[in-house]
């Protein structure tokens, strides 16, 4: 498991930062070279109060898109998104972790990204008693 890597990575965004959500103006507007369709494999996709949560889980997809951030936007970007969903590296709190994973572009191939994931206790709690979206696509939920 890979925690923090020095590279700038894109992110892989399934839920309110996704295009006509809630939270992809205010934070990803004018901070993106690309937005592209793709998808997180090994995962599956729960109701949150609000927002959903990506929970690893071998056979399951998750809909989003890849997102590369401007050179010139990362770290402020980085940081944004990382109080977005409160993640603080090491915090047994967390809601979320971030995480290195491989994603599938809906062009072809794949490309290594951070992505927010449900953090263990959370995932534990959804599994037992989370509301799961069948197709893994957030946007369905309409």
């Amino acid at each position: 498991m890979i925690a923090e890597d020095p590279r700038p990575l894109p992110f892989f965004v399934y839920g309110t930062l996704r295009p006509g959500e809630a939270n992809h103006d205010l934070f990803l507007r004018g901070r993106t070279l690309a937005e592209e369709p793709a998808r997180l494999t090994g995962a599956v996709l729960y109701d949150g109060p609000g927002y959903p949560y990506a929970v690893e889980e071998p056979g399951g997809t998750v809909r989003g898109e890849l997102v590369t951030a401007r050179p010139e936007a990362y770290e402020e970007l980085l940081a944004a998104l990382d109080r977005l969903e409160e993640y603080v590296p090491g915090d047994p709190r967390n809601l979320y972790e971030r995480l290195v994973r491989d994603v599938v572009r809906t062009e072809g191939g794949t490309a290594r990204a951070w992505v927010y994931l449900a953090a263990p206790r959370v995932a534990a709690r959804l599994r037992a008693t989370g509301t799961r979206i069948a197709d893994g696509d957030w946007l369905s939920r309409r």
